[in-house]
């Protein structure tokens, strides 16, 4: 999982708010935070401005909702598909890792149907999910069996319109490739469209398609399906790759040695078995952690601050670009290393 989308929350100091609530009704939200917020406000430090900003947010309809706030502002607010255990922390750094572990690896990606007309293109990454219409000509489209001396100058004429679609939906892919760092491109349509889509993607691009069976812009069908196995399958691999890497290497396993490199910047993703509630200190700086005060001291803070282990991770591995994993097949912090 890349945590570019938590990063906004290391640009603000602390302390934080970070409250965890779901509810289905209206009239259950407003008591669910009536319930957070009498919690809120039996916790020493937090100030009555961020109790407020956070209500607006939390009365949104979502069946879940996970808010950070500091300093009478709501820095992220996010949605989440089930309701979460209901949690209010007031601490220096945000507790986002309740959240990270529901909302799970979040894979950029681009959803394309395609056929001779062009295509519909679903981006999912670098925010919410946006839809585009792709084509470059309208005319022709089908092929006749009419006969004639011309038959053959027209059917290749509509050879050349489904190919000019799909240059016009590879330049796309490319584009939204470049712009997300898309991971997969899973891609469904008509037979021949595929084929000239494929011949026409950049090399980046053609390497990171998946061809799923069901689909077509006027019928989905099971594409939606199609695609969660192809997500499912995608992470799968990922995972499993990151472990024989770190494996093979290995790579730092335990708090110390972990933050030791990501203090160094060498870190390429950290794996979690899930929650780390136990403490350690940390600094100002993104990648000020460590097991022991006193080596923190060395490196100039003067003031350790004692947080959890899994809010400095996530915050170490924010802001050094590395991702974070979340999987049952390390028993404790690990580190996949760049070099």
């Amino acid at each position: 999982m890349r945590l570019d989308f938590i990063r906004p929350l290391y640009e603000r100091r602390g302390p934080y708010a970070s409250v965890y609530l779901g509810a289905l009704t209206v009239a259950e939200r407003k008591a669910h935070w009536r319930g957070v917020r009498d919690q809120l406000e039996r916790l020493d430090g937090v100030d009555p401005a961020t109790i407020e900003a956070l209500e607006g947010e939390a009365l949104q309809a979502a069946a879940g909702r996970a808010l950070f706030a500091t300093h009478g502002e709501v820095v992220l607010a996010e949605s989440l598909e089930r309701a979460p255990r209901e949690l209010a922390v007031w601490s220096p750094l945000p507790h986002v890792t309740p959240m990270l572990m529901q909302r799970g690896e979040n894979v950029p990606h681009v959803r394309v149907i395609v056929d001779h007309a062009g295509a519909e293109l679903t981006v999912y990454g670098g925010g919410s999910s946006r839809r585009a219409t792709v084509a470059a000509a309208d005319w022709p489209l089908q092929k006749t069996a009419q006969g004639g001396w011309s038959q053959k100058r027209y059917e290749r004429a509509v050879d050349e319109t489904w190919e000019k679609n799909a240059v016009a939906v590879a330049h796309e892919i490319d584009e939204q490739v470049r712009r997300i760092g898309a991971e997969l491109i899973i891609v469904a349509g008509e037979p021949k469209s595929r084929s000239y889509l494929l011949h026409h993607l950049g090399t980046k691009s053609a390497d990171r398609v998946m061809m799923v069976e069901h689909g077509s812009r006027s019928d989905h069908g099971q594409f939606e399906e199609d695609v969660e196995r192809a997500l499912d399958d995608w992470l799968d691999r990922r995972r499993a790759e990151l472990l024989e890497r770190h494996q093979e290497d290995a790579g730092p396993v335990g708090m110390d040695d972990v933050a030791r490199s990501l203090r160094e910047g060498r870190v390429h993703a950290v794996l979690l078995p899930g929650e780390l509630a136990e403490p350690v200190w940390t600094g100002e700086g993104g990648t000020q952690l460590a097991g022991d005060p006193d080596e923190l001291r060395r490196w100039g803070v003067e003031e350790p601050i004692r947080e959890r282990a899994d809010s400095a991770l996530a915050r170490a591995a924010a802001m050094t670009d590395a991702e974070l994993w979340f999987t049952g097949s390390v028993k404790d912090v690990a580190a996949v290393l760049r070099y």
